[in-house]
């Protein structure tokens, strides 16, 4: 644990390539250079959380994001029973948590491959609104201090990798099929309206065998490898 960092996720980049094994997890009470996707800046205040987890799972790169939500599922599964109306929260493809229409967590996954298309190691960031919720442009967000008597930082973050423990045993025994009916069920809707932020629009119809988000338009089903709902 850490009072400050830059970025809990870039110190375990440094370190991933550096060989350190598997599990090592970090957590900062505020960071100075948080970020999301695309390089986005992220308001990082003191008493939510800021964690980041080094997992070397193997199988091919291009099964990463299936480990983000993987991360997703668990992230829900331990900020659900802290509140007091936990069917208001949802999965919103492919990285955030939304309480209502704001923004409640959401995570990071950055991953390398290996010279033979493996996945040489995952670096899962995760963030989550406890205390405060940042300003974010264009953006609603919401905290869980809003809505429950929030936990500790340090005291969240046990429970979410005891969640995210649990969810890699699911995935062990089930499959990535037991991992994307999970998310399917605390996802959107089907035939929810979405909107990409490429302006691409069409009705949610769930997620493919891989995790890519299926996306109906003009009558036919496209699956969405990459990108992100507005």
């Amino acid at each position: 644990m850490h009072e400050s960092l830059p970025s809990t996720s870039d110190l375990l980049l440094r370190l991933a390539a550096a060989g350190e094994p598997e599990g090592l997890a970090v957590l900062a009470h505020r960071q100075t250079a948080g970020r999301g996707r695309d390089g986005r800046v992220w308001e990082s205040q003191a008493g939510n959380l800021h964690l980041s987890l080094l997992l070397r799972p193997g199988g091919p790169a291009r099964e990463a994001p299936q480990w983000g939500l993987l991360a997703a599922v668990a992230l829900h599964d331990a900020l659900a029973p802290l509140l007091p109306e936990p069917g208001r929260l949802r999965l919103k493809w492919p990285n955030d948590l939304l309480l209502g229409e704001a923004k409640l967590a959401g995570m990071l996954c950055e991953s390398a491959a290996d010279a033979a298309g493996g996945m040489e190691w995952l670096v899962i960031g995760l963030g989550a609104n406890l205390a405060a919720a940042p300003q974010v442009e264009g953006r609603a967000t919401t905290c869980l201090a809003q809505h429950a008597a929030p936990p500790s930082a340090e005291d969240f973050a046990c429970r979410l990798l005891a969640a995210f423990e649990a969810r890699r045993e699911t995935l062990r025994q089930g499959g990535f099929a037991a991992i994307r009916a999970a998310w399917v069920a605390r996802g959107p809707a089907t035939l929810a309206p979405l909107v990409m932020r490429n302006g691409v629009a069409g009705r949610y119809q769930g997620l493919a065998e891989d995790g890519s988000l299926l996306l109906e338009t003009n009558g036919r089903i496209h699956a969405v490898t990459s990108g992100e709902v507005n």
